[in-house]
């Protein structure tokens, strides 16, 4: 029997916000343990709530760039279950009223696009974190993180492969990063994943029986266990088994997923409005205010790269993927108002350094400006493209901009005529083997002159000049 995977995804971003989602306390990283709290997200006796206004507007503008209706009015309410770092027993949620509901994304997957629904949208604080030590019986917890502000993000069940979830995730990622709601770091924990996976005969319109994957802390870990998962369900059904309701855990040591605890439903958080907390009722003229300050989002930039700039989508994809890399690209084209190399540039040498050195854009060791006065100097034929590439490795090393790295180590393109006809000669004069072999018809023998002239040179004649000087001796 043939199957085919219905794939879900519930996304929690993290909102960019100073303070948590119902007191005053900082969301800033990496504090010592238990020095952001006070008696509200500690949940004391007597304490209040108090909506955080940002939080909301970040969340709309979620919504609009997800295409989302946004309720008028939703309500937050509690989600009832103890652990213990949720210090008031319950997580202040939203259930039955959240505040955005029926957008999409389009994502691309390989030449094909794709709609991916988005269910709903709505606004939580987040629990603490618990250590576990390794040497002894002991937890700690650390409150810093109960009440940060999240945002959760649920797709509809439309995804059907491990690569349309990292795509569909990747794109997510990139929106939230563009209009500015969260920094999207998986690593720290401020986008995380939970994916549902079921699979069902091919053809079959009834869904199976899901599980719930967890501890999926990268686009990569995301793609292995949902491929993981599909296959032990397909090899439970075809052993005769059934597969279990449950929550499983992804290790990506042994690239598995084990079983945590049977995957609760929502009546088992006996979810009710929260009493201390108001409806929220969103205006019309709230979801304009937030609308007029929408950037460009990544299809529509998408879009412009390839009409204004005449780029490929492909190079539009890639230079798009991240505000700051798309922000770099256009700087450059300040300087050298030539897209298709520039991108070529961007996308070959720029890129393939920073994966190398395990950096982002942000930390690029070259400027966009600097890389633009670069490619300057090839068009002016100040330097070869050969010659550049050195320059390029030298300007990552030095931080040196690139005319100063040519003066000082002379490496000005030679453009002298008749010093690369000279030279020219003298490779002519050492190989009448080879000028008998191109006079023969074998004309991919001129690129052994050009090499030769080039290494006589050190890689300093322009190359269309040599090319056109021995075309003219051979004949």
């Amino acid at each position: 029997m043939e199957f085919e995977s219905v794939i879900g995804l519930e996304v929690h971003a993290q909102l960019k916000t100073k303070t948590k989602i119902f007191c005053s306390c900082s969301t800033a990283f990496g504090s010592p343990p238990n020095t952001h709290t006070c008696p509200v997200c500690l949940g004391m006796p007597g304490v209040l709530p108090v909506l955080n206004k940002k939080v909301v507007d970040y969340t709309i503008r979620m919504a609009l760039a997800t295409n989302c209706e946004i309720e008028r009015e939703s309500r937050f309410a509690r989600k009832n279950y103890f652990y213990p770092d949720l210090p008031k027993g319950y997580q202040i949620s939203q259930y039955e009223l959240p505040i955005a509901r029926f957008g999409h994304i389009d994502i691309e997957v390989g030449d094909e696009t794709k709609r991916i629904g988005i269910t709903r949208i709505h606004m939580e604080e987040d629990a603490g974190k618990l250590t576990h030590d390794p040497d002894r019986p002991v937890s700690r917890v650390d409150f810093n993180r109960t009440g940060v502000p999240l945002m959760e993000i649920v797709s509809e069940p439309d995804i059907r492969t491990p690569e349309e979830a990292g795509a569909y995730l990747r794109k997510l990622r990139s929106i939230v990063r563009y209009i500015g709601v969260s920094d999207g770091n998986m690593e720290e924990g401020s986008f995380r994943c939970d994916a549902n996976v079921s699979i069902m005969p091919k053809g079959s319109e009834t869904f199976g029986t899901r599980a719930e994957l967890k501890n999926l802390n990268s686009f990569k870990h995301v793609e292995k266990a949902i491929y993981y998962e599909i296959e032990r369900q397909k090899e439970i059904i075809g052993d005769g088994g059934e597969v279990v309701q449950e929550t499983r855990l992804w290790d990506p040591v042994k690239n598995v997923t084990t079983s945590m605890r049977s995957k609760e439903e929502a009546h088992d958080y006996r979810y009710f409005p929260d009493p201390d907390l108001l409806p929220l009722v969103v205006e019309n003229e709230w979801i304009d205010a937030v609308k007029a300050e929408l950037p460009e989002l990544p299809d529509e930039k998408k879009d412009r790269f390839i009409k204004a700039f005449g780029l490929p989508s492909y190079d539009a994809e890639v230079l798009t993927s991240s505000r700051e890399l798309a922000d770099y690209f256009e700087d450059c084209l300040k300087v050298f108002p030539n897209a298709k190399p520039v991108s070529n540039w961007v996308m070959g040498s720029l890129l393939g350094l920073l994966n190398t050195e395990g950096k982002t854009i942000e930390d690029s060791p070259i400027s966009a400006h600097d890389l633009g006065h670069l490619l300057k100097l090839i068009d002016e034929d100040v330097i070869s493209g050969k010659i550049a590439k050195t320059v390029f490795d030298e300007m990552a090393k030095t931080g040196k901009p690139p005319k100063k790295i040519v003066e000082e180590k002379g490496l000005v393109q030679v453009t002298d005529v008749s010093a690369i006809e000279a030279v020219v000669a003298k490779v002519l004069e050492r190989s009448p083997k080879e000028i008998e072999e191109y006079k023969g018809g074998k004309t991919k023998v001129l690129g052994f002159f050009v090499g030769q002239v080039m290494k006589e040179t050190k890689g300093k004649a322009n190359p269309k000049i040599v090319n056109e000087i021995l075309r003219d001796k051979l004949g």
